[in-house]
């Protein structure tokens, strides 16, 4: 009986094998062993010649590409928009006509931490779409906070380094971030939301999304708007606390990823619907606030939302390296009838998400699968590392009278800005009013939602040395709002004299 096991065991393991495909080399030759290097008799030394041996080894040395320095922890799927209202009185962009339905690639990720970081670390999370239009690729790179930081890319890198790890003892330390964040006041308001509950998303299906910038809309005459974007998730919005997010991580730090894959899997399709406020330039003056400063939102009750459409994500990628790892984003990738705003913070972004993905993956990072648009690519663009998109013959050059050469077409000219009496200059935005919304974001807080703030803030305040920088973060919280302030310098034992003789002019 045993034996007759054995043997049909073994009929099934050839069979199988019979069955499988023949493993090849990169190049396509087939490998006759891939178990064994070849040696100078069976025990002696490993030979030079075995080219198949240096090649694998060779790949597997160059599996890793330079993570990104934010967005590093990131997880990626597959999905449509369907755009349920017509919005061509204000863009020509094609993706926002009724009916249309446009697939998608959706990136979200931590933005400050490493790559293989737990997902539940307090951290902005961020929430980029790729739309395949028909009019091209067009990416919505945003957070699942509806602010950031900063209003000025000057700032960005000196941000960055702070948050990460200290050069000197590559350990993240909040006397770096504090020290910084002291000398930052318009940063108050993103702090209080980061280290809310809305700092720990429960999951990425239960999270809202923002594209955070103003961005313009201009229709066919050439009219501009200016828009803001929200995602709203019908799964609902749910966080963690601190201490859930303690517990679950020591279970699964890579619980996010788990949660939406194992939805998808079960044809769960997670959903948020879009949403977009609309604004006039002309409007600007009678908000108490700057409209393209990205450290605040736009008020709902005097710029409503108005639905766009719905997205659904329903595919898990066949290969996570290849289409989550090698997915590249930026508000730079826009389609007729976008453009970027004036906004200080999202015109250095133009530059820096390019170029860091030139950096990472190459000239041609747009000819990946993930990255390639659906629309016909026609351009004049070529080579490089590993160009494979393919080239117009001889004719690489236009203009030019040939049938093979390419036209351009008047009717996507960039919107006409018109400059009168100004001077170039470096100086703060108008209306920075830095602490206003950061109060109004507090008092919508429930009271058990007022307390973890109060808590998960003080945690890190505590460990920082400088009194001085504290009692300046206290400060930036208290013109935020009274409670809030006091709240925070009781848990800290700071009197509001000492925060006052911060501000006060020094003789």
């Amino acid at each position: 009986m045993r034996f007759k096991n054995i043997m049909a065991i073994l009929l099934i393991t050839m069979t199988a094998a019979a069955q499988q495909k023949q493993i090849t080399t990169n190049t396509g030759a087939p490998i006759g062993d891939n178990q064994n290097s070849k040696t100078i008799g069976q025990d002696g030394q490993v030979l030079l010649e075995d080219i198949h041996l240096i090649e694998k080894l060779a790949a597997f040395d160059r599996e890793r590409i330079p993570e990104r320095v934010v967005h590093a922890r990131g997880t990626g799927v597959y999905g449509e928009f369907v755009s349920t209202e017509s919005f061509t009185k204000f863009t020509k962009a094609s993706l926002f006509e009724k009916g249309k339905v446009t697939p998608v690639f959706v990136r979200f990720s931590t933005v400050v931490h490493g790559n293989g970081s737990p997902e539940t670390l307090r951290d902005p999370r961020g929430f980029a779409v790729k739309f395949y239009t028909d009019q091209g690729n067009y990416d919505l790179v945003g957070n699942n906070l509806p602010v950031f930081f900063l209003r000025d890319a000057m700032k960005f890198p000196d941000m960055v380094h702070a948050f990460k790890p200290s050069p000197v003892s590559n350990k993240q330390d909040p006397n770096r971030v504090f020290d910084f964040f002291s000398n930052i006041p318009e940063g108050t308001h993103m702090l209080t939301r980061v280290y809310s509950d809305y700092g720990i998303p429960a999951s990425y299906r239960e999270m809202d999304g923002s594209g955070v910038h103003a961005y313009k809309w201009v229709n066919n005459l050439g009219d501009v708007v200016y828009v803001k974007y929200t995602w709203k998730s019908l799964q609902g919005v749910r966080n963690l606390t601190a201490v859930e997010a303690s517990e679950l991580q020591g279970k699964d730090f890579q619980h996010a990823t788990v949660d939406l894959y194992d939805n998808i899997r079960k044809g769960n399709f997670p959903q948020w619907k879009l949403y977009v406020q609309i604004l006039k330039a002309s409007d600007f003056e009678k908000l108490d606030i700057n409209p393209l400063d990205p450290t605040k939102i736009w008020p709902e009750d005097s710029i409503p939302l108005q639905l766009v459409g719905k997205m659904t994500l329903n595919k898990i990628p066949d290969n996570f390296f290849q289409e989550v790892e090698q997915s590249a984003f930026s508000p730079g990738t826009l389609v007729p009838g976008i453009e970027p705003s004036e906004d200080k913070l999202l015109q250095g972004r133009l530059f820096s998400y390019f170029d860091t993905q030139r950096y990472r993956i190459g000239a041609n990072f747009q000819q990946l699968p993930v990255n390639m648009p659906k629309a016909i690519v026609t351009t004049n663009n070529q080579d490089g590392a590993f160009a494979t998109r393919k080239t117009n013959g001889d004719i690489n050059y236009q203009p030019s009278a040939s049938l093979n050469g390419f036209r351009d077409n008047t009717d996507y000219t960039y919107s006409k800005t018109a400059f009168v009496n100004t001077v170039t200059a470096q100086q703060k935005i108008s209306k920075p009013n830095d602490f206003k919304q950061a109060g109004e974001f507090y008092r919508t807080l429930s009271e058990k939602e007022k307390q973890n703030l109060i808590l998960n803030l003080s945690a890190d305040l505590k460990s920082v040395i400088s009194r001085d920088v504290v009692r300046k973060m206290v400060g930036y919280f208290y013109m935020a709002d009274n409670d809030y302030g006091k709240r925070l310098a009781k848990e800290l034992s700071i009197t509001r004299e000492e925060v006052e003789n911060m501000f006060s002019p020094r003789q």
